[in-house]
């Protein structure tokens, strides 16, 4: 398909550009973080070395959004490890180059042992790396290594969670509104392949909805670090219910998307083995899509999705009018694959489980 690839890079040019305002947050944060903890280890604790205080603010600040808090205690664990076993091998060892292999080895081993994650092993490593090279030009910093560590990951910390946290709501819905769109989109494009008997087409859908992955993750990353950001940061605690409802908004939302990618393959195939194809069928799966456009209006109006649930809830009905008129064995399946996908919009409208599965049971056998 020659259109498939120019497409491929539009899609990953609009997922850098959805993440580039958080993107230049992060970096706003990471430099008022370096600043500040500079600034507090030069002035306030009389370091004539602040080396390690604005490297721990700053990989406090970069750590993965969401999980900031976690990654902070990971970070300074691995400043501690690495400062405590770069000083230890470097009073018996010296220095040089062989040593400050075996300091790294060491450190990285050590916090290996202790099944640390990736950004533990790395800030264990390039910490013990900084003490094996500063010590020749600076020696007896231990203490105050450990110190300005501790220092600069309080300061990232009280940078990302009070000084400059993220707009929570903002943030989602910045993130959520393309995704939602693009979703529904395809769902409207996989009705027309289907209406149409165009396998090629419902195949061209398929392959856009595998590469929207990096849109989804990118979406729960930033519900993540604004579930964060509520719980933490003081000055965003009265948007923690909404966030929280959000979220599990979004969970079922996921969910949805990658039923929904199930259900395409299973048009395709339809497509491909001839199986009849009643009206009714691409109508439900066209009146799905229409549920996710509608859901995502209401998602950022802040309104109660009614529409969006009774639009799911068609989709079950025409799919059950398309089962009772005869389908073949795939077309069946994307008959009961309309009512999970639906089901999971439900629950993503705030609906418990058991409410949801009456009101599809109802739905698909009227």
């Amino acid at each position: 398909m020659p259109s498939a690839e120019p497409q491929r890079w539009r899609r990953i040019w609009a997922t850098n550009r959805q993440r580039l305002p958080n993107n230049l947050l992060v970096a706003a944060q990471a430099g008022l973080a370096a600043t500040l903890s500079w600034v507090a280890s030069r002035e306030l604790l009389h370091n004539p070395q602040p080396t390690f205080a604005p490297v721990a603010a700053v990989g406090v600040v970069a750590a993965a959004l969401g999980n900031r808090f976690r990654r902070a205690i990971e970070l300074v664990v691995g400043v501690l490890l690495g400062i405590a076993i770069g000083d230890l091998l470097i009073v018996l060892l010296g220095t040089g180059a062989l040593q400050t292999g075996l300091v790294v080895f060491l450190a990285v081993a050590a916090a290996a042992v202790l099944r640390g994650s990736g950004a533990l092993l790395v800030q264990a490593g390039a910490t013990a790396a900084l003490v094996a090279t500063l010590t020749p030009t600076t020696p007896d910093l231990e203490l105050p290594r450990t110190v300005n560590a501790l220092a600069g990951a309080l300061i990232g910390l009280f940078v990302v969670l009070v000084l400059a946290p993220l707009h929570p709501l903002r943030a989602v819905r910045r993130v959520a509104d393309p995704a939602l769109d693009h979703f529904a989109r395809e769902m409207t494009a996989a009705a027309e392949a289907l209406a149409r008997a165009d396998a090629e087409r419902a195949e061209e859908v398929l392959d856009r909805m595998r590469d929207a992955e990096p849109e989804l993750d990118h979406l729960l990353e930033v519900v993540g670090a604004a579930e964060e950001v509520t719980r933490l940061s003081p000055p965003r605690w009265r948007r923690r219910r909404v966030v929280h409802a959000y979220r599990d908004g979004v969970e079922h939302m996921e969910r949805a998307f990658r039923n929904s990618r199930g259900l395409v393959r299973r048009i395709n195939t339809t497509l491909q083995d001839g199986e009849p194809v009643p009206p009714e069928l691409p109508a439900g799966v066209e009146r799905f899509g229409e549920a996710v456009r509608l859901l995502n209006r209401d998602f950022l109006a802040a309104r109660e999705p009614v529409r969006a649930r009774e639009r799911a809830l068609d989709a079950v009905r025409e799919g059950g009018r398309a089962y009772r008129r005869g389908l073949g064995f795939s077309g069946a399946i994307v008959a009961s694959q309309l009512r999970a996908v639906a089901s999971d919009l439900l629950r993503a409208t705030g609906l418990p489980r058991e409410e949801a599965r009456r009101l599809v049971r109802q739905a698909a056998g009227g």
